[in-house]
């Protein structure tokens, strides 16, 4: 049995204003944790609240009537999600929290250990916590397309699984290529075309990267050459042109602080910086005049510049990019022509590799086939004794394989196809689940199907949710027996309408509704002794509660007892 410090067990569930739950604190064990209740009470909620918190879907209808918002939190003891938490570069705490909100308009926030994460990451995060089976399982059973995947996650045969899906990526990519360059003749000399001549274009045009920036740049300044030369023209006399110029008045003004500073040595350093002055505008005055030496544009030059401009913004225009992008088109095109010119040399190579990574593809194929089939007799064997153990003595349960249909003979996942067929009563031919199954044989099958890949699955915490769908007596007695199986190397939770379930509980919640001025509240209350007796003997006979239901009820929770001292001493033996 599952200990508290087991690893992926999850501890505590609160909810908040989730639906008709105002509040409710649960505290989970290992083993097998069972919710009873009324119909309508709000055992679903909880589900609910749990897939909530899990990055299910959650919608504005999950919170309660006039508050707010809805809360749900998950507390796991885990150590087994620290490489999920390492790559999300989320710090661990000594537990792992999760949470989720709900705000009234419907919006949605996560959070794990105290920091926030998108719903898609709670759900990739819940995968390694924890599984929830519901209703839902069973019309996926039903659904012949799942079948293999199915029979893939019980065989042991992941290398060959990965080896045979690069396989088939390889012939993909081939086939994508080949069809690439498969074109009818038409179509092949228009493209041919069309990129010739983007290549002629761009070549003649001799393009040369930050030219048109260049050109629009010197172009601005032809425009305002008379307006610039003018302003220029003015500004060099202020500085130096004119009798009175800047410098000039600079250099009168040093030689007269200079004079001065020999009556005043400290004057010295304003004579220093009236020189420096002088250097600086003297500096600029030949910064402009050589500037205005280069605004002298001939016509000539203005003509050449704005039909080299036109030319080039025609061609950003034709080709919807600028030089550096048409560069890259140059080059591209040039690929591609190479390509079409050799196109036909080239499909031929390729069709020869594909035909050879045909060969493969199937050689792996055949070796997946072989270890599907040795999977799936374990596969039945084994699912054939879990369901003699759930009272289906007469089940016959068949894999069958069989060779996919078209023209290659295998798709993405291999060669076959794979369906589950049964046989409910002996001497009858299997067929389709779908149509052989009841729903009680149906939440049994499943059950069997979970139980048996339960040993390999790393996932510790099994949620079921209405498993007992259309079972009662005897077949549900051995539900809750294999339910206490299974509860003992995973930690189980399990809502229940059954008394033959609820008396194998290691942990008993009674979920309960009630009305107080007038707003409707549902409350989790974990049982006693005397409780579970009491709600085992509800789920036997309604309101009608007698010594002798109380009687039974106490006769079965110790028959119950019985079987788990002996499932003990069975597991340390």
């Amino acid at each position: 049995m599952l200990n508290k410090g087991d690893e992926l067990v999850l501890l505590d569930l609160h909810i908040e204003n989730i639906a008709v739950i105002e509040r409710a604190d649960i505290s989970f064990a290992p083993g097998l944790n069972v919710l009873t209740g009324e119909t309508g009470a709000g055992k679903s909620i909880v589900i609910d609240a749990l897939q909530a918190v899990l990055g299910a879907r959650a919608s504005r209808e999950l919170v309660r009537t006039g508050a707010e918002k809805a809360m749900a939190s998950a507390v796991f003891s885990s150590s087994r999600a620290d490489l999920w938490l390492e790559e999300n570069d989320l710090l661990r705490e000594d537990e792992l929290i999760l949470q989720r909100r709900v705000t009234g308009d419907g919006k949605s926030s996560c959070r794990v250990c105290g920091s926030p994460v998108s719903a898609s990451q709670l759900r990739e995060l819940s995968a390694l916590l924890l599984d929830i089976h519901g209703q839902n399982d069973g019309r996926q059973l039903m659904d012949e397309t799942k079948h293999l995947s199915y029979l893939d996650g019980f065989g042991s045969y992941g290398k060959l699984l990965n080896s045979y899906r690069q396989e088939y990526e390889k012939f993909r990519s081939i086939q994508k290529e080949i069809k690439k360059l498969s074109m009818d003749e038409e179509e092949k000399n228009r493209l041919v075309e069309k990129l010739k001549e983007l290549v002629e274009d761009i070549e003649e045009a001799e393009l040369r990267i930050g030219e048109e920036a260049e050109l629009s740049s010197r172009s601005e300044l032809m425009r305002n050459s008379e307006k610039l030369r003018e302003a220029l023209n003015s500004a060099y006399d202020s500085l130096y042109g004119a009798d009175e110029s800047a410098a000039v008045l600079t250099d009168f003004a040093a030689e007269e602080v200079s004079r001065a500073a020999r009556y005043s040595p400290e004057l010295a350093e304003v004579e220093s910086a009236l020189k420096d002055a002088s250097f600086t505008l003297k500096d600029a005055a030949e910064t402009l005049r050589d500037f205005l030496g280069g605004i002298d544009f001939s016509p000539q030059e203005h003509d050449r510049l704005e039909l080299r401009l036109s030319k080039l913004q025609r061609l950003f225009k034709r080709y919807g990019a600028e030089e550096a992008e048409l560069l890259e088109k140059l080059e591209d095109a040039k690929e591609q022509l190479s390509e079409l010119e050799y196109s036909d040399d080239r499909i031929a190579k390729l069709t020869s590799q594909l035909e050879q990574q045909r060969q493969n593809i199937k050689k792996a194929a055949e070796e997946l086939t072989k270890a599907r089939s040795r999977a799936a007799k374990e596969l039945q064997k084994r699912i054939e004794e879990e369901l003699k153990e759930l009272a289906m003595p007469s089940v016959s349960f068949l894999v069958d394989i069989s060779p996919i249909d078209g023209e290659n003979g295998f798709d993405k996942t291999g060669g076959d196809t794979v369906r589950f067929l049964m046989s409910a009563n002996k001497g009858e031919k299997p067929g389709p689940i779908s149509k052989i199954a009841s729903g009680g044989e149906l939440s049994r099958i499943m059950l069997a199907m979970k139980n048996v890949f339960s040993e390999n699955d790393s996932v510790e915490t099994l949620v079921f949710d209405e498993i007992d769908t259309g079972v009662s007596g005897v077949a549900a007695q051995r539900v809750g027996e294999k339910l206490c199986e299974l509860s003992r190397r995973k930690q189980v939770l399990c809502v229940t309408h059954l008394p033959q379930i609820a008396a194998m509980a290691d942990t008993h919640f009674h979920i309960e509704k009630s009305e107080r001025e007038g707003r409707t509240y549902t409350s989790v209350t974990p049982l006693d002794g005397e409780g579970r007796k009491r709600e085992l003997a509800r789920l036997h006979g309604g309101d009608n509660i007698t010594e002798n239901t109380l009687i039974s009820a106490g006769e079965q929770l110790k028959a119950a007892e019985d079987f788990k001292r002996h499932l003990n001493y069975e597991d340390d033996r």
